[in-house]
């Protein structure tokens, strides 16, 4: 069957492909519930029957707040089929914005995992007059849990009603609101029909060389754009789905399922590397020589244009080091796809050396969300670069450096919003995407900055913070960085140490660990950071230099506001929260 609708997904998977037991799983009180393609065309037709019951029509906004959990898809199919529009929104976000979505979109039902998120969100549902109720998936005293929902659809089969609304949905219909979290005012609503999403997921899925036979493990959320794209086309290949518990029991669930394919953003990749070179600086005599030994030869690894020789030490690299990298990662982990940031080209060389292939991606949800990426066909890949365009998305790049878009997977515009839609799509139908970069000579696109970010120095000097704090993170001992100067003389820094290394070096000189508000003191621990950013400055020119630095205390996140739930930076909020200390840097010129 030709998938042109997202759902038309389900009807596919049944003709296409051999019937399992784990087309999706997730778990429940520590045991992984699995789904056959039968049980989840059951569960979501129910649920549509209890969805025309309750006078839900095409058009209705309904919301969804969880984590990745099986129950998502079945929502999320059961609200497409019906051609209601799916609200997806992140579990953590503020408060105000919570009111400001629910309000935005008109939301008519809601659903909620649990009582962890419930509880953010209840006292303001009476400030949502759009809203009718609310669904839970585990039992929470005075809410419908969603069974009922489904009890009701059984109650009240209305096969022939829901295949005529089916035939009304067309390929341009509106599937999904998406708000954006931004890392600046108010939240925007994208608009993406089914054709946007699923041009996307078809044309991505000739990256992916798995069948089947395979296994994805997904822990990114699945309101992103990036990861829901990523999970249809799971379902599009036949890949069975598996969702993780949680960022703290990935490596564990990738153990328990022999995944195949992991689909991450760097930080994740950042950690799991930090962590295995913890463990070697832990390493002793011959054992710690040969374990760097063959980190320092992993990142000498180009693609594609190696030699004999290097190829042979790799070979002795692997069986004594890198053979237990992939052991630690479940033994079957083939395929890793970066996206929603900057990967670190050391960590693509690193990893593919190590033999597990990582595939860097880019694009914005407006774009739904891929507009290049990593391919295993000629000049497919480059480190340091995000792939090609992808099949039938052009790319091109404007006077001014930034990076313009076009194809079926550009947006319908952002809801209730047709001033700022004009300003992101012109005429000709190019998405500015506020991103700057060049493409190579092969092809590849390479992202160089946010045009916005790009911030002027007292002496006229522009300068790009994200090319250089990407440059910068590529340091063991920083996890984060934001880079300021904007009208000053020169540019400085915050500096968010990555306190595992930190307390491994620590251990290593015999250094007293306390805590992190007096280790950052300590003058030998300046001494470290000095030495990182004296070494990465050589990588720029004067004027882009970091002239002072100040080493935090605390990581930043999400919750305490850092961090958009992308973990993209929120650059104005950093500046207000941290004036003081920004200031002191400057005061001292």
């Amino acid at each position: 069957m030709e998938v042109t609708r997202i759902f038309d997904l389900l009807p596919h998977y049944a003709e296409k492909f051999k019937p399992k037991d784990d087309v999706i799983a997730s778990k429940e009180v520590g045991k992984w519930k699995k789904y056959s393609i039968k049980d989840y065309i059951r569960i979501v037709d129910e649920i549509s029957y209890g969805f025309l019951s309750l006078g839900v029509e095409p058009g209705d906004r309904i919301a969804q707040i969880s984590a990745n959990r099986a129950e998502w898809n079945f929502i999320d199919m059961a609200i497409l089929q019906i051609g209601a529009i799916h609200v997806p929104i992140y579990p953590t976000i503020s408060e105000s914005d919570y009111k400001y979505i629910l309000n935005h979109a008109g939301v008519k039902y809601v659903f909620v995992s649990g009582w962890d998120l419930l509880r953010k969100i209840d006292h303001i549902l009476p400030e949502v007059p759009s809203l009718k109720d609310v669904y839970t998936y585990s039992d929470t005293e005075g809410k419908k849990h969603l069974s009922e929902l489904i009890e009701l659809g059984k109650r009240n089969p209305q096969a022939e009603k829901l295949e005529v609304i089916k035939n009304t949905i067309t390929p341009d219909t509106i599937a999904t609101i998406i708000y954006t979290s931004g890392t600046t005012g108010q939240p925007k609503g994208v608009m993406l029909s089914h054709h946007n999403l699923v041009s996307n997921f078809i044309a991505s899925s000739d990256i992916v060389p798995i069948g089947e036979e395979g296994r994805a493990i997904s822990y990114l959320p699945l309101c992103h754009v990036y990861e829901r794209m990523l999970n249809y086309m799971y379902q599009y290949l036949g890949i069975s789905v598996y969702y993780a518990e949680n960022l703290g029991t990935i490596a564990e669930n990738i153990k328990e399922t022999s995944a195949d394919m992991l689909t991450t953003v760097p930080r994740l990749l950042e950690k799991i590397y930090d962590k295995i070179i913890s463990k070697g600086l832990k390493l002793n005599g011959i054992k710690r020589f040969i374990f760097f030994w063959a980190v320092n030869l992993g990142l000498k690894y180009k693609f594609n244009d190696n030699s004999w020789w290097y190829l042979l030490r790799l070979k002795l690299a692997d069986k004594l080091v890198f053979s237990k990298w992939r052991e630690a990662l479940g033994g079957r982990l083939r395929l890793i796809v970066s996206g929603g940031a900057a990967l670190q080209p050391r960590l693509s060389t690193i990893f593919w050396a190590a033999g597990i292939q990582v595939m860097e991606g880019y694009g914005l949800t407006e774009t739904s969300p891929v507009i290049a990426v990593s391919n295993f066909k000629k000049n497919g890949i480059k480190f340091g670069t995000v792939g090609p365009p992808l099949r039938g998305v052009e790319v091109k790049i404007a006077e001014d450096g930034e990076i313009l878009s076009r194809g079926p997977n550009t947006m319908i515009g952002y809801y209730k919003d047709e001033e700022m839609t004009r300003e992101v799509i012109d005429a000709e139908g190019w998405c500015h995407t506020g991103d700057i970069g060049v493409i190579e000579p092969e092809g590849q696109l390479r992202i160089t900055g946010r045009k916005k970010e790009i911030f002027k120095t007292s002496f006229g000097k522009y300068i790009s913070p994200q090319l250089i704090e990407n440059k910068f993170k590529e340091s063991s001992y920083i996890e984060n960085i934001i880079v300021v100067g904007e009208n000053q003389k020169f540019a400085a820094a915050l500096i968010v140490p990555d306190f595992v290394m930190l307390k491994a070096h620590c251990e290593e000189k015999g250094i007293e660990f306390k805590s992190p508000v007096e280790v950052i003191q300590d003058k030998r621990i300046r001494k470290v950071y000095q030495k990182e950013v004296d070494s990465y400055n050589a990588f720029f020119g004067e004027t882009e230099k970091i002239k002072r630095f100040e080493l935090m205390s605390a990581e930043w996140g999400v919750e305490t506001g850092e961090l958009t739930p992308t973990l993209k930076l929120k650059r104005n909020f950093i500046c207000e929260k941290y004036k003081g200390i920004i200031d002191k840097l400057f005061d001292l010129a």
